[in-house]
């Protein structure tokens, strides 16, 4: 019962002739030509004026970035909070404004710098320990400050802006080295409490 489809399509091909009708052939590249040279008129003019709008809708965005960038203040208020809780802002150009890079490093620093501010602990034993931490703070804020103004004046050069990023390493250093100073204080404290109590 299994017959071979192949040979059964081949014998009914030899017994009919499939034959197009006369003048098929003509007519089909006859109505090819005409599809050909006939011009989308409809589609060219839609597409025109896709174009033409896609153009003018460019060109408002273009002009409202430019206008925009333009109508902001290009100066950038960074803020450095002392412990005293007073605000430093240095208007002109700051480190971040140079590069994205030395903007995220410059962010980095001053938020940490913020951070160790925030976290250091009001304890009367400790007081002198932390104000003359904070006096050497404020001469690392004050030379910061001269270091900007000369960046300010003389432009962008590798010797000043090795020096801002050194100053903020300074400072952020100098909180760290505060805090574990405060916590060695205050662990041999507890020794010392532990040890009078036993």
């Amino acid at each position: 019962m299994a017959r071979d489809l192949r040979k059964l399509f081949e014998k009914e091909r030899e017994q009919k002739h499939f034959r197009m009708k006369q003048g098929h052939e003509d007519r089909f590249f006859d109505k090819l030509e005409a599809e050909l040279l006939q011009t989308p008129t409809k589609k060219k003019v839609i597409s025109l004026w896709m174009q033409i709008a896609a153009s003018v809708v460019i060109a408002i965005g273009l002009s409202l970035f430019y206008f925009n960038n333009k109508l902001v203040d290009p100066v950038e208020k960074i803020t450095v909070v002392d412990r005293d809780g007073t605000n430093e802002e240095k208007q002109g150009i700051s480190l971040g404004d140079l590069s994205p890079d030395l903007k995220k490093i410059e962010t980095y620093y001053t938020t940490n710098i913020n951070l160790q501010l925030s976290e250091l602990a009001d304890d009367p034993g400790n007081k002198e320990l932390v104000e003359s931490y904070m006096d050497h703070l404020a001469e690392l804020n004050k030379e910061y400050q001269r270091l900007n103004q000369e960046l300010n004046q003389l432009g962008p050069n590798d010797q000043t802006i090795g020096a801002l990023i050194n100053n903020l390493q300074l400072r952020l250093q100098l909180l760290q080295k505060l805090k574990s100073k405060l916590n060695q204080l205050k662990s041999s404290k507890n020794e010392q409490e532990s040890s009078n109590i036993v």
